[in-house]
């Protein structure tokens, strides 16, 4: 059975949204509408004809509408499997009639949650009539067309124009609606164990981009998410470039991340996910020239991010060199002219990242899952060790921090006077990261502050970075030879402060 003209529909729906024109539609194209609850006083108001689902069933609404369509003369009609003599049978020894459309949609649980509505509001917005409709109709997909979204109506009603819901649109709407009602109980499902903090989580994903391959070409890659995503990433405008790829998008997120955490007017240059310049400064320009400055053999080819307007004088000195993104909160007239002038480079102006809090890794056919890591320069909780920082000292140990805390362990970071001098990332040893740091901020250490995303297990560390002229140090302190570490700050007049708040970022 390819084509099925549809006779008879039922709508209950909780968004309303375009529902008035499309029940003209069905009804100009001689359609019987049954409808329940507010749906039905929703269209009887628009001057709809509709048979009440109570006239069918004979059964009046019960417990303050809980129950309504759960009834065999609904979803019998539903059910039925034309094809299949005694279901016929069935329906005409019971005198029900068939559906061959059921449109519904849900009880905004997950908008109720999101507001932060008590236990009994929740529970009265999880649906079961609409969940056991959709169902139905999806299971039976070769005799009824289920629509979940007003953004099929359209499709629907041009179907019924040229004679009937086809078996590829019935087949694609059925997998539309499988698909809501897995969304929608997985939403309830992590509510529930949210309250408890422990049990399952369900994450129902599509998808959003397919890739042209992930971090590698023999590797199929595509972009997923839930379908009422609120990443930057989702809501950003690409001005220009070709399109992102899987590597793009890992790096776009670690350096727009970075920068939203920084103060205004900073800019983030990022190379495989670490940072390879950060600074901040009085304007954009002057923050890219000195982030670039940090490392520039690095920064070939990276990721610039800036938490501010990519204006015209900030997008001449990026265009001097080869860069795969930019990301900023908004461009200027000038700068989309001068970046056009690169028309492979992608520029993206974006939102500020959401508040979306898992980080979710896989491991052999498993997943680790934790509350993504968050950071801020809560001075008021740090301790100072050994002398007080200087005012620059303090200013320069609050970006020293943040950046440590997006990069890589084991992570130092060298700042001095607004701006990073020196990263050493992912290195196997903590000394080895410091000697990294160290080699690639060559004489400008004079008077750098450190960050170590986490405690120095010896004072070899420390003791090192002061010999190069490091004057303050930023770590979590925690270990057992603290007091070693505190003695070598002693020692070498190293401002040293403890924040008891590790980084670590694997």
């Amino acid at each position: 059975m390819t084509e099925i003209a549809v006779r008879r529909a039922l709508i209950s729906v909780s968004d309303k949204t375009g529902l008035t024109p499309f029940a003209v539609s069905l009804v100009d194209n001689g359609v019987t509408i049954v409808s329940s609850g507010g749906t039905a006083t929703h269209l009887e108001d628009a001057g709809i004809a509709v048979t009440r689902v109570e006239e069918v069933t004979g059964a009046p609404e019960m417990l303050g509408g809980r129950v309504k369509t759960l009834h065999p003369r609904i979803h019998g009609g539903i059910l039925a499997d034309l094809g299949k003599d005694d279901h016929r049978q069935d329906l005409i020894e019971l005198g029900i009639e068939t559906f061959q459309l059921v449109v519904s949609n849900l009880y905004p649980f997950e908008d109720t949650i999101a507001t932060g509505a008590d236990n009994p509001t929740a529970i009265e917005n999880i649906d079961i009539g609409g969940p056991t409709l959709i169902r139905a109709a999806a299971k039976n997909y070769e005799w009824v067309a289920v629509v979940v979204s007003p953004d099929r109506y359209d499709d629907v009603i041009e179907a019924i124009n040229t004679g009937g819901t086809t078996a590829g649109l019935r087949a694609e709407l059925a997998r539309e609606a499988f698909f809501r009602t897995a969304q929608y109980d997985a939403a309830i499902v992590n509510w529930l164990h949210s309250r408890d903090g422990q049990g399952k989580l369900v994450l129902p994903l599509e998808i959003k981009a397919s890739l042209r391959y992930g971090e590698n070409p023999h590797q199929p890659a595509a972009l997923y998410a839930a379908p009422d995503t609120n990443g930057w990433w989702s809501r950003t405008d690409q001005v220009q470039g070709k399109e992102m790829s899987f590597n793009n998008y890992a790096d776009a997120d670690a350096a727009w991340r970075l920068v939203s955490d920084l103060p205004d007017t900073s800019v983030a240059i990022l190379k495989h996910m670490n940072a390879c310049g950060v600074a901040h400064a009085d304007t954009m320009s002057g923050a890219f020239t000195t982030a670039w400055n940090c490392d520039p053999i690095s920064a070939f080819g990276g990721v610039v991010a800036c938490n501010g307007e990519l204006d015209g004088s900030t997008a001449r000195a990026i265009s001097e060199f080869f860069v795969e993104i930019v990301v900023a909160a908004s461009i200027s007239d000038e700068a989309r002219a001068i970046m056009a002038q690169k028309k492979n480079l992608r520029v993206l102006i974006a939102p500020p990242p959401s508040d979306f809090d898992l980080d979710i890794r896989t491991v052999d056919d498993g997943f680790l899952v934790q509350v993504r890591d968050s950071v801020t320069a809560g001075t008021e909780v740090w301790e100072t060790k050994t002398r007080e920082p200087t005012d620059r000292e303090r200013t320069d140990l609050e970006l020293a921090w943040i950046v440590a805390a997006h990069t890589k362990s084991n992570a130092i970071v060298l700042v001095k006077d607004g701006a990073a001098i020196g990263v050493g990332a992912g290195d196997q040893s903590r000394v080895g990261a410091a000697e990294r740091a160290l080699d690639r901020a060559g004489d400008r250490v004079k008077g750098a502050v450190c960050a170590s995303d986490a405690f120095f297990p010896f004072r070899d560390g420390p003791d090192a970075l002061a010999a190069a002229g490091v004057t303050a140090i930023i770590e979590p302190g925690g270990s057992m030879r603290d007091d070693e570490v505190i003695e070598s700050a002693i020692e070498h007049d190293v401002a040293l402060v403890f924040t008891r708040e590790r980084h670590f970022r694997h």
